[in-house]
């Protein structure tokens, strides 16, 4: 019976998969009876397609450094708002919650803006496109990356760490040697969930000037008039 219920998983998955490609194809076909398509803008068969790929490509590099960067700060920032969660401390869980909904609640585009335009403003910081990006899209990620932290030291058993307290052990000692190493283990799959959240989130970026993927397919759309096949190639 489970051998018959994963066949007939499968088949519906690719049944679901090939009703989604004619789907595409017919929404595609029928955007426009008078539109002309142009793939040879993104096409890598001709000397034109194959230069608007590679001037595509020169963003890659921007976003993946973007990405890496603000997810490694947002895991240290949201590790350390999380240790707050987990003390008895009233004063500690009041400013855990208090940044943790503040910061949800803020649009991920406007803390860009107010990182890029507002810190020199107030504080006469000046930062580049790179780093006004990392600074917000880690501001934005760390009370999600908080919570996942929380939930996966709620999931350490309470014994383990009632162990570790027998043993004489402080709360950090119990932290750094029982709680955080499987707390780690649990969370991993929500971590690299994040991290795909955040490459999407890092075309944000392009709206103060940073040259990554969508910026590139800015640029290439106001030179080549091409925006549908431009932006369908970057999809």
């Amino acid at each position: 019976i489970t051998n018959f219920i994963i066949m007939k998983f499968k088949l519906n998955t690719k049944f679901l998969y090939l009703l989604f490609i004619i789907f595409v194809s017919i929404f595609l076909s029928s955007c426009s009876s008078n539109y002309q398509w142009g793939w040879y803008v993104v096409s890598p068969i001709n000397k034109v397609g194959l230069s608007n790929i590679e001037f595509l490509i020169g963003g890659l590099e921007f976003t993946i450094i973007v990405s890496l960067i603000s997810m490694v700060f947002a895991i240290l920032l949201g590790l350390i708002i999380s240790i707050a969660s987990t003390t008895k401390n009233k004063i500690l869980n009041i400013l855990n919650i208090s940044y943790t909904e503040i910061i949800r609640s803020i649009p991920v585009l406007v803390m860009i803006l107010w990182v890029y335009y507002g810190l020199p403003v107030l504080f006469g910081l000046n930062f580049s496109a790179l780093v006004a990006g990392i600074i917000a899209l880690s501001i934005c990620e760390s009370p999600f990356i908080s919570e996942i932290f929380r939930s996966g030291f709620q999931a350490v058993p309470v014994g383990q760490k009632e162990a570790g307290t027998s043993l004489g052990l402080n709360f950090f000692q119990k932290f750094y040697l029982i709680t955080l190493p499987q707390a780690i283990r649990i969370i991993l799959p929500a971590l690299g969930n994040q991290f795909v959240y955040m490459l999407k989130m890092s075309s944000l970026v392009s709206i103060i000037g940073l040259n990554e993927l969508t910026r590139k397919a800015n640029e290439l759309v106001v030179s080549q008039y091409r925006p549908l096949e431009i932006y369908t190639f970057l999809v």
